[in-house]
């Protein structure tokens, strides 16, 4: 808005420079340029990531598969475990020695975590496994899937704002040297002469 009222200010003003006219006429264009571009870039990069993320989650399900896991013993605990006083609740898993059987049928006994607070042997837990039975991160989901690429679109959209606006900038700012430039080289040729009129000298 700011850049049609400076375009209308200077309609038909004696004082108006060019460089003021370019300069209203380049903020309009990052404005329209923001108002259409930004959007585009958003929903551009945004669609890419959603399809990408969303081929991930396929995969991942069907790469990934929950199974039940067996508590045989409570692991020894190590110097890395996570001090339970400065843990948080996402930190406060156990970790107990199990056994599972892999979508494959190979049986498997190995230390992992569990969310069970006191686990006892033959309690029962759901783990993630690869079809070999090698334990792996929970598969990623849909809505979690949508929101990063969600986050990716308005990224772009701001990066492709940002670049709108500071490109605008530094045009001004090069107009602005320039402007500066020609009043050094006039008050340059003004200056011997500056306050000299009618003194007769």
């Amino acid at each position: 808005m700011r850049a049609i009222s400076g375009l209308w200010r200077w309609r038909h003003n004696p004082l108006c420079r060019t460089t003021d006219l370019v300069e209203a006429w380049l903020a309009l264009a990052a404005l329209l340029l923001i108002l259409v571009v930004t959007p585009l870039a958003g929903s551009l990069i945004g669609g890419l990531a959603q399809d990408a993320l969303q081929e991930s989650v396929r995969e991942q399900r069907a790469a990934r598969h929950l199974v039940t896991a067996t508590v045989v013993r409570k692991a020894d605990g190590s110097p890395l475990d996570a001090d339970p006083e400065t843990s948080t609740g996402r930190d406060m898993r156990t970790r107990v020695v199990a056994d599972w059987t892999a979508p494959d049928g190979s049986t498997h006994r190995a230390p992992v975590m569990t969310s069970i607070d006191t686990p006892q042997p033959g309690d029962h837990f759901t783990i993630w496994t690869d079809r070999q039975g090698r334990t792996v991160a929970r598969p990623l989901d849909s809505a979690t899937a949508a929101t990063h690429a969600v986050l990716a679109g308005v990224g772009a959209a701001l990066i492709a704002a940002g670049l709108v606006e500071g490109s605008r900038r530094l045009i001004v700012w090069r107009m602005v040297l320039r402007r500066y430039a020609r009043w050094d080289q006039a008050w340059d040729k003004a200056g011997p002469d500056w306050g000299r009129t009618g003194t007769g000298s």
